[in-house]
């Protein structure tokens, strides 16, 4: 691994966990907030209140005796998603895309049983995936059917795109894709490929898996510097209207573009991570800096705020 000088990264503008930690997480995201984002469930509910695009409920489990004929909940619905409602991380999140016989079609193309699914959510309500392995909920959802614009670009997953707001500005996004290594889930600690997206354009800026550069998807072999994100002014509204919704000043968002519905938020992170910044090869701080420095309310709203990153945060500049 190449050693990197702390100068360096300074003069990179890369944000490290301390400053995020003290001048942005603990400045800008009150604590009683954290709970709308921490549960998905919550999450949820909120998105519908607010009339934010979110992947339609099914149906919610909270208690183990649930469990035990979940099969009738389960009649008529081919594809769907199993999250735990406090998990982080994609851990625990099983996704169904269709039936053979008496046996669920995993995203990885293996079979299941009814019983495999009992057991999963038996584990996610006491907790094997949630933060702090505290008791859990079950959430049960509509599957994404990913855009057809992201065919061959991601692996035996649904493609989902983490858009880092502050104080309601869209300041940097990245395009995650699953992998074989990431076992079907756009998590880039399992292996999957972060692409850093233009925030004025949606284009593809650079790639990396494993922190490591990359040209083409590991496995479908696709060339991933010609991704462009389509729509891209919609995603970015979609998340610049969380801060609204929740209150919370420095998130990460997580959404998706589904084929018939269009963007879909997933999930709000109030503790994001900063591999985004390895994916865009540039740091979040000076971005960070410059909405601060803004007049209070300088725009707004989400148009305003959107339309204001795309002209000021372009490939070139900050």
């Amino acid at each position: 691994m190449k050693w990197v000088s702390p100068w360096r990264l300074r003069r990179m503008g890369i944000l490290g966990m301390n400053c995020r930690n003290r001048d942005f997480i603990g400045s800008y995201n009150s604590r009683h907030l954290f709970p709308l984002v921490d549960n998905k469930l919550k999450t949820k509910l909120l998105a519908e209140e607010y009339e934010v695009a979110t992947p339609r409920l099914f149906f919610v489990v909270e208690q183990q005796h649930e469990i035990a004929h979940i099969e009738k909940k389960l009649e008529g619905l081919e594809g769907f998603a199993v999250k735990p409602a406090k998990g982080s991380g994609g851990k625990g999140i099983l996704v169904i895309i269709g039936r053979r016989g008496d046996k669920f079609i995993k995203s990885s193309g293996a079979e299941i049983t009814v019983e495999d699914i009992r057991r999963h959510m038996s584990n996610t309500l006491a907790g094997l995936y949630s933060l702090g392995g505290k008791p859990d909920m079950v959430i049960v959802e509509d599957l994404i059917q990913f855009d057809d614009s992201f065919e061959g670009y991601s692996y035996e997953g649904v493609p989902d795109i983490r858009i880092i707001v502050f104080k309601g500005y869209p300041v940097m996004a990245m395009l995650r894709l699953a992998t074989h290594a990431s076992d079907g889930k756009a998590n880039l600690h399992q292996g999957a490929v972060g692409v850093g997206l233009d925030i004025a354009t949606g284009r593809a800026l650079k790639a990396v898996q494993f922190s490591k550069p990359v040209t083409h998807h590991p496995d479908t072999k696709r060339p991933l510097n010609e991704i462009q994100i389509a729509n891209w002014r919609d995603m970015l509204l979609l998340a610049s209207r969380c801060y609204e919704m929740t209150g919370l000043g420095y998130i990460g968002t997580d959404i998706v573009l589904d084929k018939v519905r269009g963007a879909q938020l997933l999930e709000l992170n109030a503790r994001p991570g900063l591999s985004i910044q390895v994916a865009n090869g540039r740091g979040l701080l000076p971005r960070l800096r410059h909405i601060e420095s803004l007049k209070p309310r300088a725009h707004r709203t989400p148009e305003q705020r959107v339309d204001y990153v795309m002209r000021t945060f372009t490939r070139d500049g900050l």
